[in-house]
């Protein structure tokens, strides 16, 4: 027997101006569900997080399977100025010391006005974030929250074999003034591997990521992004249970899968020095299915 669905009236709480609710309430509901936010299945991984000649950041949030990091500020009322800079200080502070996770800043407030939604554009052009517009929503005695995100993050995609013909030259000396000789060094190790697969692949310094070319022409199956103190490897594979499967069975730290409609996808690892002599076996078999995917 169906039952006639009843209307029940709702009202909106402003939470800034009422002073049975506070940060510390919003900050505690998100901590208790953090997947509330809507960016996925994430854990806290802590909360005041305290910032080295800064505040203490609301919340950090981490990706159960990929392992990335939000860097979470609450502001109950309107955004401001100091809010966006205080969020975007936090994540930069949290991507410096913990640099082998992906981080991305998420700026949390009840009003988002047109004004900062343009300035956060800009900002997303160059710092990864997300700003969630929260309603306080009152039924009866009851009160719940609703998050909305109103701006997205910026899609940043693994290298495409069009951005060869575009990404300024660069060279060794360039990447190791800009992460370190010790990396690149690592992405020597990796291009011997790959040599063992096959013996023409040379690798080409570009301004953004370092690729691969075969007889002068992009081969891009695989490419690497050397840091201070880490190097990232973009794998171009299809998404796979038995890939997945390869990854986590072998410890490595998986920083992000990106799908594309028309390349297929690709996955993203952060190795360090230990990982990489670790899992030279794994990294082999990775390149090698990287390679077959690519060229048959």
């Amino acid at each position: 027997m169906a039952f006639p669905l009843q209307y029940v009236r709702s009202d909106r709480v402003w939470l800034k101006s009422d002073s049975a609710y506070s940060e510390k309430w919003v900050q505690g509901i998100i901590a208790s569900d953090p997947t509330v936010l809507g960016l996925g299945e994430v854990e806290l991984r802590d909360m005041e997080r305290r910032q080295p000649r800064a505040g203490r950041l609301d919340l950090l949030l981490q990706e159960v399977e990929t392992r990335r990091r939000y860097e979470v500020e609450l502001q109950l009322g309107a955004t401001d100025e100091t809010h966006i800079v205080r969020t975007i200080e936090y994540w930069d502070i949290e991507r410096r010391r913990y640099p082998h996770y992906d981080h991305c800043a998420v700026i949390v407030a009840e009003d988002i006005t047109s004004r900062f939604l343009n300035v956060l554009s800009l900002f997303n052009s160059a710092v990864p974030l997300i700003a969630i517009q929260m309603h306080a929503i009152k039924v009866g005695e009851h009160v719940s929250l609703v998050f909305t995100r109103v701006v997205d993050e910026l899609a940043r995609g693994l290298v495409d074999e069009d951005e060869d013909a575009q990404a300024a030259p660069a060279d060794r000396a360039y990447w190791e003034n800009k992460a370190s000789a010790s990396t690149v060094g690592m992405t020597d190790e990796l291009h011997q591997l790959v040599q063992d697969i096959d013996r023409s692949l040379e690798l080409k310094y570009t301004r953004h990521y370092i690729g691969l070319t075969r007889q002068e022409q992009p081969n891009n199956f695989a490419a690497f992004r050397p840091k201070r103190n880490s190097l990232t490897v973009e794998l171009k594979l299809e998404k796979s249970e038995e890939i997945d499967q390869i990854i986590n069975n072998a410890g490595l730290e998986q920083l992000t899968y990106q799908a594309r409609q028309a390349r297929g996808g690709g996955y993203a690892i952060s190795l360090t020095k230990d990982s990489l002599q670790k899992n030279r076996a794994v990294l082999v078999e990775l390149l090698r299915l990287a390679y077959v995917q690519r060229n048959g």
